[in-house]
């Protein structure tokens, strides 16, 4: 076993999650706790700007609890750390976008980690599921997500049967963005990350905080909670320097230098 089960890599803006718990990287408490704080760290620091989250190995992208860390006394419902299981499910204020790169099986928690980032590139070997059911448990947190992320029958087929699936199926129902071969999924993941990084971190964050609070409302509604000053990072957007930034320049025709502020 490696001396710590994650390891971090930052280049530039990014910064790079990988998940090595040999042998199958499922996550304990202390994983889950450790992963709270990397995310908590990245999402306070301003120089950050997009993560990838990932694992090493190849076969296993992640399976979510460790049942042999049940085995030996932990309670699923114990303390997961910052951010609950994973450190990203139930993390505030995450704001900074979050790829996952899917590199092998993803099944319960698994998938319901690599659920809990904005964008999910898949590696042509990867595999999904939520056996949950089979055990006599329930996937809590796919049975909130899944059914608003893809077509709610097939969402409650796979909640259902615990059935597994490929990642060309995982593509069709818009569960994932994209399938790469397993030698480009990195390669893509980085690609993305540095296009985003280059982005305007205000916008990102304005976006998040809309979708994320306007999930279980009506239209006109969240419309009004923008258009009464009522989202902390929409106002902080319309009061920075990059809102001016953006229009000089579009009017100067030149790309804008985003600063995050």
């Amino acid at each position: 076993m490696t001396d710590t089960p994650i390891r971090t890599d930052r280049r530039g803006a990014v910064l790079e999650v990988t998940l090595d718990r040999p042998s199958a990287n499922a996550i304990d408490f202390a994983t889950s706790r450790i992963m709270g704080d990397v995310f908590t760290v990245f999402r306070d620091d301003p120089e950050l700007r997009v993560a990838i989250l990932t694992a090493a190995g190849g076969k296993f992208f992640c399976p979510g609890w460790d049942l042999k860390a049940a085995a030996g006394g932990e309670a699923v419902d114990g303390d997961y750390g910052k951010g609950g299981f994973g450190g990203l499910q139930e993390l505030r204020g995450l704001n900074k976008p979050v790829i996952a790169a899917v590199n092998g099986i993803a099944c319960g928690g698994g998938l319901e980690l690599a659920l809990s980032a904005d964008i999910i590139l898949a590696a042509d070997h990867a595999t999904f599921a939520l056996p949950e059911i089979r055990s006599g448990t329930v996937a809590d947190a796919a049975s909130i997500k899944l059914p608003k992320r893809i077509p709610y029958h097939i969402a409650m087929e796979l909640l259902f049967t615990g059935r597994w699936f490929d990642a060309e199926e995982a593509a069709r129902w818009g569960l994932v963005n994209r399938v790469l071969p397993a030698g480009e999924l990195m390669e893509a993941a980085r690609k993305m990350a540095d296009d985003l990084a280059a982005g305007p971190p205000l916008v990102f964050a304005a976006i998040k905080e809309i979708v994320r609070e306007a999930e279980d409302m009506k239209f006109q509604d969240a419309l009004n909670r923008i258009t009464r000053s009522q989202f902390e990072t929409v106002e902080r957007l319309y009061r920075s320097e990059d809102q001016l930034e953006g229009a000089r320049a579009f009017a100067e025709k030149r790309d804008p230098v985003w600063k995050g502020r």
